[in-house]
């Protein structure tokens, strides 16, 4: 009967334990390839709320989750700049998002990336998710990591999920510009090849 009852003990434990690994690796996996995104209402550096909703002319998005203290996103800011400068105007601006925990993280805190995007000169939203509840929806794992939204029907669908471009290191030696080729596909009515690639940068601190 002890015996029985041991054995009882163990598989409640196993399938607990089953259950909530399986429960675990669902959790915050973040959006895939053709998902709707929901929309979102963050903090701008100006002080004011940002929300998708506010573009209404927007034919889509460059979403990019980046931070000031990562050296991986320090080397892409320039491109991040590059990137609104050249498609904000054809209705794909980019919206970048500061993930990280300012506790662990006190050079991304709000006055830290007021101070970056006034020294960089950002011509986009640069918004803090302060509570942490809008990059796990998204899948954000690394800063910089990059989600191409594409507006249909009042809806804003995942096209691309990844990296800016196949360089971090030097943006003179870039072979493939990922979200350039996404978006310009989207501008000709084109597939996006390829829709997901491995962004490279620093893990988001929870």
């Amino acid at each position: 009967m002890k015996k029985t009852i041991k054995l009882i003990s163990a598989l409640v434990i196993v399938l607990s334990v089953s259950a909530f690994t399986i429960a675990s690796t669902n959790i915050d996996e973040g959006y895939k390839i053709g998902d709707v995104a929901e929309d979102f209402s963050l903090k701008n550096i100006d002080g004011k709320m940002v929300s998708l909703a506010n573009y209404k002319d927007a034919k889509g998005f460059i979403v990019i989750f980046t931070c000031n203290t990562c050296p991986y996103a320090v080397m892409y800011e320039d491109r991040i700049i590059a990137l609104n400068n050249k498609y904000a105007s054809k209705g794909y601006p980019v919206i970048a998002i500061m993930p990280n925990n300012t506790v662990k993280k006190p050079g991304d805190n709000f006055d830290a990336m007021k101070q970056r995007a006034k020294e960089k000169g950002f011509t986009f939203p640069y918004l803090i998710d302060e509570a942490q509840s809008v990059y796990p929806k998204f899948g954000a794992t690394k800063t910089p990591h990059v989600f191409i939204l594409q507006k249909g029907d009042g809806l804003n669908i995942v096209e691309y999920i990844g990296a800016i471009d196949d360089n971090y290191k030097d943006a003179s030696a870039v072979n493939t510009k990922y979200v350039e080729d996404a978006v310009d596909a989207m501008l000709n009515g084109e597939e996006v090849s390829p829709t997901e690639t491995k962004a490279i940068g620093c893990s988001i601190k929870a």
